[in-house]
């Protein structure tokens, strides 16, 4: 029996939103299999893996050498690069010594706070304020058994930096094709965090074995998020994306819990809460926020 019009073009609608799920779900999976060759080649030797692995990727599918580029764009490229894997490498370090949904959820206060930059209405000051308190709750200022190693919460707002900068950056780029600038830029972000993760891991990270699982890292982390959130960029009102993907530290933590056993206190989950909250606030009252928070602030590949 064939499915009514009615009932297609649903399922037609339908389909951006389960490619945004499934980005997000593939990148919180990723990133936790990638967590788990820390053991063997250290956060620096996963982090090589996956931007390395991911550049090489991009490179093949785009071909960005197609179009020339001015000495302007090599130059912004360059600096979008290098703020690339700088938050990638960071983000990675931050999760050897805290849980995977925690560093998510510092990392987002970057595009956050760019989204609040230029706030003026008082409802802001609202989701400033539970923003604040849902990173208060996680910084390690109290000698409670949950409390979070200051190393790993130092690299988790060094990556929430470096997002803000890579959504600086990226609109700089984005006069040139999308997936010529991606795999510029990643490619750019190949060449100074391989060398460090050669530098930490040594001979390990030739071994053909965890060659081929961080490929598989660099796959599961990278090139099926990017590839399921173009899908979903284009069927996906801004606003929309935006709050679905502000759910991403929730997401992480769910995974950290039922792939690395990271358990949290109630009092992470409610910061946690908190962020997301100030993230979908800021989205529901502002519409020029969802732009940035969206389509901006959306993961690196």
């Amino acid at each position: 029996m064939s499915q009514s019009p009615g009932h297609a073009g649903a399922s037609r609608a339908l389909i951006p939103y389960a490619a945004l799920i499934g980005a997000i779900i593939s990148l919180c999976v990723g990133t936790s299999f990638a967590k788990q060759l820390f053991p063997l080649v250290g956060a620096q030797g996963a982090s090589a893996y996956r931007v390395g692995f991911s550049a090489l990727l991009l490179c093949l599918i785009w071909r960005p050498w197609r179009q020339p580029l001015t000495r302007d764009d090599v130059g912004r490229l360059v600096l979008y690069g290098t703020v690339l894997g700088l938050m990638n490498l960071c983000f990675y370090m931050a999760i050897r010594t805290i849980p995977l949904g925690l560093a998510i959820a510092i990392e987002f206060i970057g595009p956050l706070s760019l989204a609040l930059i230029h706030s003026r209405r008082p409802i802001h000051f609202l989701w400033i304020g539970l923003a604040a308190l849902g990173l208060l709750l996680l910084l390690p200022l109290r000698d409670a058994a949950h409390a979070l190693d200051p190393v790993g919460v130092g690299y988790a707002a060094a990556a929430a930096v470096f997002w803000a900068l890579y959504i600086v950056l990226g609109k700089r780029t984005g006069h040139l094709p999308a997936g010529q600038s991606v795999a510029l830029g990643m490619s750019t972000a190949a060449l100074i965090i391989v060398p460090i993760g050669l530098v930490e891991a040594g001979a390990a990270l030739f071994d053909p074995a965890l060659l081929g699982l961080g490929l598989v890292v660099a796959i599961v982390s990278s090139a099926i998020p990017y590839s399921l959130e173009m899908v979903a960029l284009r069927g996906i009102p801004k606003r929309s994306f935006g709050v679905m993907l502000s759910l991403e530290p929730a997401a992480g933590a769910l995974a950290g819990l039922l792939i690395l056993s990271e358990q949290l206190a109630a009092s992470q989950w409610l910061a946690i809460g908190l962020i997301i909250a100030a993230s979908v606030g800021v989205i529901l009252t502002d519409p020029a926020a969802a732009g940035q928070i969206a389509e901006d602030g959306a993961p690196a590949p």
